[in-house]
């Protein structure tokens, strides 16, 4: 079986599309390769957003926002855009969702940690899609919180960027 690649989009890829990237890095635990990317990228990743994955155990304060390339999207599987609008290139014979979250920009942390637990329940699903259990019978893929344990033992956890 090939690893899948996933591609989280946003407009500044400094918020939701890190969360995302942080939980499925998280969560995939190398099962599948985590790409994240912006349209019109910022110079750092909201500092709110980092404290929220902070606070769920998964360290995302490494990394830096990166501009969407279209090399990008077609080496990718899955295209998950987030209020990024027409600026994703599309190709045929890639899976693209659109995952409707407010933008954590200007929010506080309180206003923020809702929109990363819709993050997290999101990518939860996308994992057992993408890694359903083995017909062997083997184990189905890690919850949030058994993520949030392995993420925590290891320094951090990163994301692939483009």
């Amino acid at each position: 079986m090939t690893t899948p690649t996933v591609l989280f989009v946003c407009v500044h890829n400094a918020g939701r599309s890190q969360m995302a990237a942080g939980y499925l890095n998280a969560l995939a635990q190398g099962r599948i390769e985590v790409l994240s990317a912006g349209s019109e990228p910022s110079d750092q990743v909201n500092p709110i957003a980092v404290q929220a994955m902070a606070e769920a155990g998964i360290d995302i304060a490494s990394n830096q926002p990166r501009v969407l390339t279209t090399e990008a999207v077609r080496d990718s599987d899955v295209v998950i855009t987030m209020g990024c609008g027409d600026a994703c290139p599309v190709f045929p014979g890639k899976r693209y969702e659109d995952w409707e979250l407010t933008d954590p920009a200007g929010k506080s942390i309180d206003e923020v940690r809702p929109i990363r637990d819709d993050i997290r329940r999101r990518v939860e699903a996308l994992v057992a899609e993408l890694l359903p259990p083995s017909a062997s019978g083997g184990p189905a893929a890690p919850t949030a919180s058994t993520a949030s344990t392995a993420s925590t033992a290891s320094a951090s956890v990163s994301s692939s960027t483009v």
